[in-house]
């Protein structure tokens, strides 16, 4: 067994395999680069080496100074975590050329599953079953429309280096195709440095079930099925397993094909055979597709681990140290039923754009596991994907497992920055998904609804009040009296975004009332509880640096109302098109003087590894462009400028 293994990744996944080192006594080497100096991960190991710039390609993804890392350190292995190095042949290559162990599988096997046209070929040749669409070498514009009318429309347009829903288009007509594929190679072009696409038949209501595989180079077993239907543009957002309405028949089938896929390439490690599935008619054993093998551990592999009782990250070392596979099919079995949603900062409001800020307060409930890459204190950058934490629990059966998701993200507290915790928590109490109608089409058809901002429950706009006045500790602070008369304070705050004023009158220590508009509300402390208007007010307040947070069905935030930046504030409102976030200008479609109608598209920003297109938010003419392709910015960065309206 080794002794020392060098992790060649950051956040929440570094962090998960430095836990299993730990408990199989093997020391562990972090890697950061200029960013994450200060990162969990680089705290949690036993050693830490700098390898770069924050940019990816000047840290995490070189390869040379990674190795360099492990044989500085005395590192046996290196494992790759998902994302990054963990899919690269040639970074396999070298690992093992420096004499060093790469915990994943062969060079080989990747390159045979790398790319998702010569990884259909072989999956046709293993006997599994494949999605119709075209594979071809041609690449030219005409030659791909022809074929994706060949296929017939809807269609997706995917990369075929590609993974995670970039270089990703669904195409529903074929007007719309010409430039969903320039956006999609663009993307590609970014992501993977490949622009390649395929063409693949878009199942109408299709769901994402994956199997889990694992092998020893010679044999693999499958540790059953996960299902990832639950997606917003490609991304998945909550996993299960298993997979609701599953059949023997139908997981034998999936199973059987999935070693199938994996023998075929000798694979050693932890993989994943995704599929896609026509839920039109109920799970049926010849309704499910070869759609990619993912060479590496899944982000959503703890709710494998949830209903097989396996630590895959220990199967993981325990084979590339030399062991057999450590269990046969016949000895796994599902105990259960387990889920697993992903906690990002972003804000949902303004369609999901990645998020960033400093991490004041994060907390999980009590009996959750929540894999997390970050602390409180810690800043979500804006180099890397914004995930949070992954939310996992687990139950007898899919009510009650579901129940505990809802429970657990519900008494999830964040703040410090905007994040999709509510939007999981309307997913989680979803009926279709409760009732286990899912496909990959839920989210899109339900998005309005589930993206509904939280309603603060009554008593948080006196206690939000209360907070800001600094009377929310308790101990009777302002309850004295001036001219026989209580004494009154005027309170002016911003909660949740909105302005709204509040007149604070103690009636006793610790005892309160508050107006606010033409309500009255009864506050009072006992002992250390408060009750609002009568009722046990279920609030936690938690102080910010400027503010407070008050928990209660999501987070509300509060802060005093800023006079003086209120006086300083202007702008140009509606003629200027804004940077959502931190990113690069990939593209401007504008020159001054250029007349443009409300929506059109007039630039391309890069961020989170992701483009984003910005629009016009209202017809105009250009006045003025501010940032040129290539151009770094900053989030609320004025790119574009529109001529004041007449």
């Amino acid at each position: 067994m080794f002794r020392k293994i060098l992790i060649a990744n950051r956040g929440e996944i570094a962090c998960r395999v430095m836990e299993t080192a730990r408990r199989m006594g093997i020391a562990t080497v972090a890697v950061y680069s200029d960013a994450d100096a200060g990162a969990k991960h680089v705290a949690m190991a036993d050693e830490a080496v700098h390898i770069g710039g924050p940019k990816p390609a000047d840290s995490y993804l070189r390869g040379d100074r990674i190795i360099a890392a492990a044989r500085e350190t005395g590192a046996e292995a290196i494992h790759p975590g998902y994302g990054f190095l963990s899919e690269n042949p040639d970074f396999v290559g070298a690992v093992e050329a420096a004499g060093l162990v790469f915990i994943g599988p062969s060079a080989r096997a990747i390159r045979a599953m790398g790319l998702k046209d010569a990884a259909k070929r072989l999956m046709q040749e293993a006997g599994v079953p494949v999605v119709p669409g075209y594979l071809g070498a041609d690449q030219d514009a005409a030659r791909l429309a022809e074929a994706a009318a060949d296929v017939g429309y809807p269609v997706l347009i995917k990369a075929v280096a590609g993974g995670g829903g970039k270089g990703m288009r669904l195409v529903e007509t074929p007007d719309a195709f010409a430039d969903a594929l320039a956006s999609a190679q663009g993307e590609a072009r970014t992501a993977f440095g490949n622009p390649d696409v395929l063409i693949e038949k878009y199942v109408e209501k299709p769901r994402h079930i994956e199997v889990q595989v694992f092998g020893d180079g010679t044999d693999a077993v499958h540790l059953f099925e996960r299902d990832c239907s639950l997606q917003r543009r490609h991304q998945k957002v909550i996993e299960e397993a298993p997979a609701p309405g599953m059949t023997a028949e139908m997981r034998a089938a999936m199973g059987e094909a999935a070693v199938k896929a994996a023998r075929a390439i000798g694979y050693a490690g932890a993989g994943t055979i995704e599929f896609i599935v026509d839920g039109s008619r109920g799970l049926r054993p010849d309704g499910f597709w070869f759609m990619e093998m993912n060479t590496r551990l899944q982000v959503e592999h703890p709710v494998t681990e949830a209903i097989t009782g396996i630590d895959l990250v220990e199967w993981q070392i325990r084979v590339a140290a030399g062991e057999p596979l450590p269990a046969r099919q016949s000895d796994l079995a599902i105990h259960g039923h387990a889920f697993e949603a992903r906690l990002y900062a972003e804000d949902v409001p303004a369609g999901f754009l990645p998020a960033t800020g400093r991490l004041e307060h994060l907390a999980f409930p009590a009996g959750v596991r929540a894999d997390s890459g970050v602390r409180p204190g810690d800043v979500i950058s804006p180099w890397y994907d914004p995930m949070i934490a992954k939310i996992i629990v687990h139950g007898p059966n899919r009510e009650i497992a579901l129940s505990r998701l809802a429970a657990a993200v519900e008494g999830t507290e964040v703040a410090g920055s905007v994040t999709n915790l509510a939007f999981l928590a309307a997913l989680a109490r979803h009926p279709g998904f409760a009732a286990g109608e899912v496909d990959t089409g839920l989210i899109a058809r339900d998005l309005a609804e589930l993206t509904l901002p939280p309603s603060a429950p009554p008593a948080v706009a006196p206690l939000a009040a209360l907070a800001v006045a600094g009377l929310a500790a308790g101990g009777g602070a302002n309850t004295g009296f001036t001219l026989w008369t209580p004494l009154r304070q005027s309170v002016a705050l911003l909660l949740d975004g909105e302005e709204q004023g509040a007149v604070v009158l103690p009636l006793a220590p610790d005892h309160f009332r508050v107006e606010i508009g033409e309500v009255i509300h009864d506050c009072a402390l006992r002992q250390g509880q408060w009750w609002v208007d009568g009722e046990k007010a279920e609030v936690r307040i938690v102080p910010l640096s400027a503010g407070v947070a008050l928990f209660a069905h999501g987070a509300h935030i509060a802060r005093p109302v800023d006079q003086l930046a209120r006086a300083g504030e202007g702008g140009a409102g509606g003629n200027a098109v804004l940077a959502p976030m931190p990113g690069l200008v990939k593209a401007v479609f504008v020159t001054p003087g250029t007349a443009v109608e409300k929506g059109q598209r007039l630039a391309v920003l890069e961020a989170m590894k992701m483009e984003h297109t910005l629009a016009a938010g209202r017809d105009g003419t250009v006045a003025e462009v501010l940032a040129g392709e290539g151009s770094q910015v900053e989030a609320g960065a004025p790119l574009i400028l529109l001529e004041e309206e007449a």
